[in-house]
């Protein structure tokens, strides 16, 4: 009861094969949120740090979660990330690197992309709120609405030559369809859709969804 929950699109999400899934990140709540809401195994990305705390190392282990160096480009991450989506798993990528702490959306790195440019799978944006007031709740046992929206998945267009003028375009309109999922106080950075780059994004076979 402290944490009740609604979801929204989950029929959006492939019921097979692999997939890229883009989530906002809050705070650590996020970290159970792909497991209670999607219906597959998933593997997600966890800063490097985590691995060496004990208790948390082994939770991050054992959900099959990859490290990542924060801060820096990670190549290795990103070529487990990529293997991952080769072997026809689950991947979730939050856009953003770090916990925003009030919900709305920062500035998102282009990681994200440069996974994307090298496989080509469906990407679905998943997004959460309304869980940024979770620690200020719980102090005074007062529940907290979680909202979960899920929307239709899409396709980055597939070019030879990949810029880095590219691939910051491609993060910037996925973050657009994240943001188009939130109510407007959360869309932060994004809130402006004008600015959405087009001609990067394209409609996703509906085939295999839940």
């Amino acid at each position: 009861w402290l944490l009740p929950y609604d979801v929204h699109g989950a029929h959006h999400l492939p019921r097979h094969g692999a997939v890229l899934v883009l989530m906002n990140h809050i705070n650590f709540i996020d970290v159970v949120i792909p497991g209670l809401f999607l219906p597959r195994d998933v593997v997600m990305l966890s800063k490097i740090e985590n691995f060496r705390t004990p208790l948390l190392g082994f939770f991050v282990r054992a959900h099959g979660s990859l490290p990542v160096r924060r801060g820096e480009a990670d190549l290795r991450a990103i070529r487990a990330c990529v293997q991952a989506l080769r072997q026809g798993k689950v991947l979730v990528i939050a856009p953003e690197g770090t916990r925003s702490g009030d919900g709305k959306l920062r500035q998102a790195h282009d990681g994200m992309a440069l996974i994307a440019s090298q496989v080509d799978v469906p990407v679905v944006p998943m997004v959460s709120y309304g869980h940024e007031c979770f620690r200020a709740n719980i102090r005074q046992l007062r529940p907290t609405p979680l909202h979960v929206r899920i929307g239709p998945p899409f396709r980055f267009v597939r070019r030879e030559v990949w810029r880095r003028s590219d691939l910051h375009a491609m993060t910037e309109a996925a973050m657009y369809r994240m943001a188009a999922l939130l109510p407007p106080e959360y869309r932060g950075a994004y809130a402006d859709e004008s600015r959405a780059p087009t001609g990067y994004i394209v409609p996703c076979s509906s085939e295999g969804l839940v």
